[in-house]
């Protein structure tokens, strides 16, 4: 497989240069150490003054903490990552933009301090050694202006907000959610009556969704190598190989290529299976003259693939599988032919609605059993934004502009019949507003994926 930076290359030179200069950010960054593929300081550093600009007041988040007995590897929450580049727990990140004098209060310069929780060389001993304030390079490190000790954050915060509004923007949690920045943030309720705090998560959906070239190219990665996984469960999906069989040798596929983690659940679904959407078990053993859907992609560097592929068991459609399946594969070609870059929206009824070609298309083709039209049994979302998670947060309303990485993922899906059959790829509008087609190295058609399977 072509490396995903010289692929585009043919197509546009200076797309294909500004994704190699990033890349090499991106490689220069982690001769520091990092054992991630992670953006350069400066990547973070501007989302943060951004976030702070937006927000026109003091934002205070924190990581969570790392269970004692946890069974997983500890994983940082999306929007801290986001601003810091950091993976390790229990840190708190203050920023605020800059201020004008005002009634006798000086003017003020932007602020962000990192505060790091104490040393724990009890716990180290477990979870490995963590960055503390009292490291000289900690500032050079991480990035951030300023590096402290945990023990003066309410100091600190305190003076902030008395510089400001009585405002703190911060990660609320919706009824029933919980934040890993509600409980460290209680003292603030102590000691400032006056004090209201707004969630923050609506102003970082908005700044997340336009991905910059570095979140373009570890996408791209996470995409390429979860690709690498779909071809080998091609040559693997046989008649009597269990599901399950098929979902490990993809996750060792991706794991050896530099992905830490699945980005999801993976699915892969054979027979009746192949109808119910977020089917988990994966424990039947595939039959000849099945179709078997797989959904599953690898997490590279904390960003998230979504890739499906829909595959006959055997290695050869059925003649009414192989009708499925175009209907399918047609419906995601009309919403890619559709697509206009700040105009077109993945949901809605317009007529810039992606969504509502694919289902006109699987409306004006092919019947069930019964004579009635398939889009009833296209039974969820056409897409959905990715990136830092395999569901990004997003405004689905908002058109599709440069730097909007998503999937498109028609399907059809009949119980009666034993067949269902998803079709989804990943996509991201570049700097000229062209739709790119990250997967196009995995076969889409049902004669290329039987080419692919060992068939003739």
């Amino acid at each position: 497989m072509l490396d995903p930076l010289l692929r585009q290359e043919k197509t546009c030179p200076r797309r294909q240069n500004d994704d190699r200069e990033a890349f090499n950010k991106i490689e220069k960054a982690n001769s520091l150490g990092y054992g991630l593929d992670r953006q350069p300081n400066a990547d973070h550093h501007a989302r943060r003054e951004a976030l702070a600009k937006k927000a026109g007041g003091l934002v205070v988040l924190f990581a969570p903490l790392e269970g004692r007995d946890a069974v997983y590897a500890f994983r940082q929450e999306d929007n801290f990552y986001y601003l810091s580049g950091l993976t390790e727990p229990g840190e708190a990140l203050p920023i605020s933009p800059s201020l004008g004098a005002k009634d006798n209060s000086p003017a003020r310069a932007y602020t962000e301090i990192l505060f790091l929780p104490p040393h724990n060389l009890r716990l180290e001993k477990f979870t490995g050694p963590k960055l503390g304030a009292d490291n000289p390079d900690a500032v050079r490190i991480t990035g951030l202006d300023r590096v402290e000790e945990m023990g003066k954050l309410p100091d600190e915060v305190s003076k902030l907000i008395a510089a400001g509004r009585p405002v703190v923007y911060t990660d609320v949690p919706a009824e029933g959610e919980t934040s890993a920045s509600a409980e460290p943030m209680s003292f603030l309720h102590r000691t400032n009556a006056f004090l209201s705090f707004q969630d923050v998560k609506p102003m970082l959906s908005s700044l997340r969704t336009s991905k910059d070239a570095g979140e373009a190219v570890l996408i791209r990665k996470a995409v390429d190598v979860s690709e690498a996984a779909h071809f080998a469960a091609m040559k693997a999906v046989k008649p009597n190989v269990t599901e399950f069989e098929i979902s490990a040798l993809m996750q060792y596929e991706w794991g050896k290529r530099g992905c830490e983690r699945p980005s999801y659940s993976p699915i892969v679904g054979s027979g009746h299976n192949s109808t119910i959407l977020h089917y988990s078990e994966n424990t039947y053993s595939m039959k000849s003259g099945d179709v078997v859907v797989i959904d599953a992609a690898g997490e590279y560097s904390v960003y998230a693939a979504d890739i499906t592929r829909t595959l006959p068991v055997n290695g050869h459609f059925t003649p009414r599988q192989r009708e499925i399946y175009d209907i399918v594969l047609g419906a995601q070609e009309a919403a890619m032919a559709a697509f206009q870059s700040g105009k077109s929206m993945l949901f809605g009824d317009a007529e810039d609605s992606l969504n509502k070609v694919a289902r006109d298309y699987i409306k004006s083709h092919g019947k069930d059993l019964h004579g009635q039209s398939l889009d009833q049994y296209f039974i969820h979302g056409l897409g959905h934004y990715i990136g830092l998670n395999v569901h990004d947060p997003g405004d689905y309303k908002s058109p599709l502009g440069p730097g909007s990485a998503f999937t498109i993922e028609p399907g059809i899906y009949i119980p009666e019949e034993n067949i269902g059959v998803r079709i989804e790829d990943d996509y991201i509008v570049d700097a000229d507003g062209k739709l790119i087609k990250l997967s196009a190295a995995l076969p889409s058609k049902a004669a290329d994926l039987e080419k692919a399977m060992g068939g003739k």
